[in-house]
């Protein structure tokens, strides 16, 4: 049994309000479903959180299911090519994590014979699997009593607490709460349901306080505007970063693509030719870094906003008669470009220059 403090309140109003109303997620199982002797899939619960991470569920949805199609376990993730896994992860963003997808799954399959570990340390030592993603799949596929917090739990927590220090500084704090209200009989149901609370009732903006399971033991409701919570630091200004990207198209329709380096931002992904901006350092953004000579033309300006800072490309467009021959990519045809691992903002310069290229493209 959970102990209940005036600074913990118990986890059974949560619990009850998630039977009834707990979000229907095709990598969850509902409480219906666990009744019925349903187990949670680690593979399956694995590759949500990866996905989940920073991104939307409805965003998720469609590429966990292509996924699942695709790779119905992880042994099948584990044997596939490195190219089909960035192509399919393609436009989900923050690809750093598709790569530590691909490792992770190997070393299931290579080490633990297929199977995932079940405790959070075990799950640690997998590559690309930090303290969230350890908890979570923990939590959910183990029913391991850990304490999982996304963003949806610490605006939760901070609201049911009032915890007025600010993130990211509050979150070892939220974290010690988190552990304390959780129940060690449904501890993944409980994770999933402060999620669910987060995401659905205790909102960002005009949270649904009277729906609420929480709400006779909510600290910020008795004391002031939940809206107030969480405190965040002030955000500093992005800094804008410029560089070129040169769509070249040929005669029979072949554009030029090639790939990125293993390492570093959008690492292994299919791109055009760009310059040599990163982060921290702008790159070339006129028609003279081109990659060959030809008539290149301006065709606009695309801008990108990646987590640390804001990208703008300038966008130079030539038509050729022939393909050029170079040892840095290779000419693919436009139709085909839905197949390849582009990311979106290679996306937003290829269709700068070629409008319709996407709506012609082929999966």
């Amino acid at each position: 049994m959970t102990t209940t403090t005036l600074d913990t309140p118990s986890a059974k109003p949560l619990l009850d309000w998630y039977d009834r109303h707990h979000r229907d997620l095709p990598w969850r199982v509902s409480p219906g479903m666990a009744a019925r002797g349903v187990r949670a899939d680690p593979y399956r619960v694995w590759l949500s959180e990866v996905m989940l991470q920073q991104t939307t569920v409805q965003a998720v949805k469609p590429y966990f299911e292509k996924f699942l199609r695709r790779w119905p376990d992880v042994t099948d993730l584990a044997a596939a090519e490195n190219d089909e896994v960035m192509a399919a992860w393609a436009g989900l963003g923050y690809y750093a994590r598709a790569r530590n997808l691909k490792k992770c799954a190997e070393a299931v399959a290579r080490e633990h014979g297929g199977v995932f570990p079940d405790t959070e340390e075990g799950l640690k030592s997998l590559p690309g699997i930090g303290d969230y993603t350890a908890a979570a799949v923990a939590a959910i596929a183990f029913n391991r009593q850990a304490a999982v917090m996304d963003g949806n739990v610490e605006r939760v927590i901070s609201r049911l607490y009032a915890i007025e220090a600010p993130l990211p500084g509050a979150k070892p704090l939220m974290k010690e709460k988190v552990a304390l209200l959780t129940p060690p009989g449904r501890p993944g149901d409980f994770a999933q349901a402060m999620m669910d609370l987060g995401a659905t009732i205790c909102t960002p903006k005009r949270p649904a306080c009277s729906l609420c399971p929480f709400r006779d033991a909510c600290q910020a409701l008795k004391m002031s505007d939940p809206e107030l919570f969480p405190v965040k630091a002030a955000k500093k200004e992005k800094p804008v970063r410029r560089g070129a990207a040169f769509i070249a198209v040929t005669a029979e329709g072949e554009i030029l693509l090639r790939r990125r380096a293993d390492s570093g931002l959008l690492g292994g992904m299919t791109e055009v030719p760009t310059t040599a901006w990163t982060a921290r350092l702008d790159g070339e953004t006129s028609a003279a870094a081109a990659p060959f000579a030809a008539a290149w033309q301006a065709s606009g300006t695309v801008t990108h906003i990646f987590t640390h800072f804001e990208l703008r490309l300038s966008i130079w467009r030539t038509a050729i008669a022939d393909k050029v021959s170079t040892n840095d990519g290779w000419w693919e045809p436009v139709t085909n470009l839905e197949a390849q691992a582009l990311p979106t903002v290679m996306k937003k310069a290829i269709a700068a220059a070629i409008p319709l290229a996407f709506k012609t493209s082929r999966a």
